[in-house]
């Protein structure tokens, strides 16, 4: 009796079971299996799988100019990734940079401040062992329609977490009318900000 009691339930509890998964489509079982297949394959060892983030902004003209487009960040397992498409701008070399302030009020843009710099080096290229700031993107270059995009992506920025060193939330994006020359102190001598973006969740 007993043997037969607990094939009893076995059977019960296969029957309960298949009409749970009835009710789960073949996609959405695929789905599920590949969003955490992927969340795995991404972390390290003794990482925890973050859902992503991203933060779409509208760049606005400044000083003015006709800069349009849009900068989205994305952070994925501890980098961001800055994409920034633009047109409205003048044929050459632009320089981008995140400024300490999100405020895109004044018409010059001004009232986005100086350049991002919580660790309060000198200005510089990105990566330069004498220095550079949080914000020294670089420059990127525009073609004859107007249009350029730029593609940055690092580990020391982070999209609201509590180090103030890496966020970048209450920032801005500035687009200059000129070219970073790296060296110039204390923002590369740029020239004019055409375009702003701010950085708000």
């Amino acid at each position: 009796m007993k043997r037969i009691g607990l094939s009893l339930i076995f059977s019960v509890t296969l029957v309960i079971t298949s009409c749970k998964n009835e009710n789960t489509t073949a996609e959405e079982r695929v789905d599920e299996h590949t969003n955490l297949t992927k969340g795995l394959e991404e972390a390290g060892p003794g990482d925890t799988y973050i859902e992503d983030q991203e933060l779409i902004l509208d760049m606005e003209p400044r000083s003015g100019s006709d800069v349009s487009g849009t900068v989205t960040f994305t952070e994925v397992n501890g980098e961001v990734t800055m994409t920034a498409d633009l047109s409205g701008l003048s044929e050459g070399m632009h320089a981008i940079h995140i400024h300490e302030n999100a405020d895109c009020s004044a018409e010059d843009g001004t009232s986005a401040g100086g350049h991002w710099n919580p660790t309060f080096e000198d200005h510089g290229e990105w990566g330069d062992v004498d220095g550079y700031h949080k914000g020294d993107i670089g420059n990127f270059d525009v073609n004859s329609n107007g249009e350029g995009s730029i593609t940055f992506t690092t580990d020391q920025w982070c999209i609201g977490c509590e180090d103030e060193t890496k966020n970048i939330i209450g920032k801005s994006v500035i687009v200059h009318e000129g070219v970073d020359d790296y060296t110039s102190q204390p923002s590369g001598a740029a020239g004019t900000r055409i375009g702003c973006a701010e950085i708000t969740e």
